[in-house]
């Protein structure tokens, strides 16, 4: 296919396709003369996850390359890919070092050993857990911590679910490509899933006005607005505009707002 079907079946611009192709995040198509190059659906499906990865995920056009250069090479394990995702996925806060984050270094390494987890505290995710755990404890919600065993558990079974979805898989790029999109745009569905299932705990713990489960009706618009329905999802919806729209505006502004901006000199159709 010519660039401008590639752009028109993927959604991503043709100056932007060409930008991806300068940046080495997308192979250049076959030249069928001097000026034209043909394009495959391999191209439609690599551009569909370069901007997963940007749009949704939040991950910079740096990170992005970082992936796909693990993604391309045959000799690197799954596990490995995993692991490069994961990475860029974990932001660091940098926590000032002192006791406060040594013990909680130690409660995460514990909180490993206690659960049987074949991993190392002293990685991205394990430090980045030690930084919630100071954090919550100076908000002074330091009892939270006690929950880590019931989110452990709850995680276990959807890092289950997450490997069960790519083993169904066979072709090695087909795996290796569903275990990023599902470490990456996987936190965005585990994220809105557990604030849908707040709003609805909170309405059937708190709800006193009505009974426990029952819908709103159709006229009860300023009850829904009173209580911890409607106003509590707006403001689980309010937490995560810092790492979500935020985020995804940010990410695109690499490459001038989502991709549409972007202006190649020279480039031609």
């Amino acid at each position: 296919m010519r660039v401008g079907e590639l752009s028109s079946r993927s959604g991503v611009p043709v100056p932007t396709i060409k930008f991806y192709v300068r940046e080495g995040l997308l192979p250049a198509g076959r030249l069928t003369s001097p000026n034209q190059a043909s394009y495959d659906s391999g191209h439609e499906r690599r551009l569909r996850l370069i901007r997963a990865l940007l749009d949704v995920g939040g991950l910079s056009l740096a990170a992005i390359g970082e992936v796909l250069r693990v993604v391309e090479d045959p000799e690197q394990p799954v596990h490995k890919v995993l692991g490069i995702a994961a990475k860029r996925l974990t932001p660091l806060q940098g926590g000032e070092a002192g006791p406060e984050l040594e013990d909680a270094r130690d409660e995460v390494a514990e909180l490993l050993v206690r659960r049987g987890w074949r991993t190392g505290a002293d990685g991205p995710a394990g430090e980045s857990l030690a930084e919630v755990i100071v954090a919550l404890r100076r908000a002074g919600h330091g009892g939270f911590v006690e929950l880590l065993d019931d989110y452990a558990a709850a995680a276990e079974a959807v890092a289950r679910a997450d490997l069960d979805y790519v083993g169904r898989r066979v072709a090695r790029e087909d795996l290796v490509e569903s275990v990023v999109v599902g470490t990456v745009l996987g936190e965005a569905m585990f994220g809105a899933l557990r604030r849908l299932a707040q709003t609805d705990a909170s309405a059937r713990a708190y709800d006193g006005d009505r009974g426990a489960g029952a819908p709103a009706g159709p006229g009860d618009k300023g009850h829904e607005g009173d209580g911890s329905g409607a106003s509590h999802e707006g403001d689980a919806r309010g937490e995560s505009g810092a790492s979500g729209a935020s985020d995804e505006g940010d990410a695109r502004g690499e490459v001038g707002g989502s991709g549409e901006g972007v202006e190649v000199p020279g480039a031609g159709g």
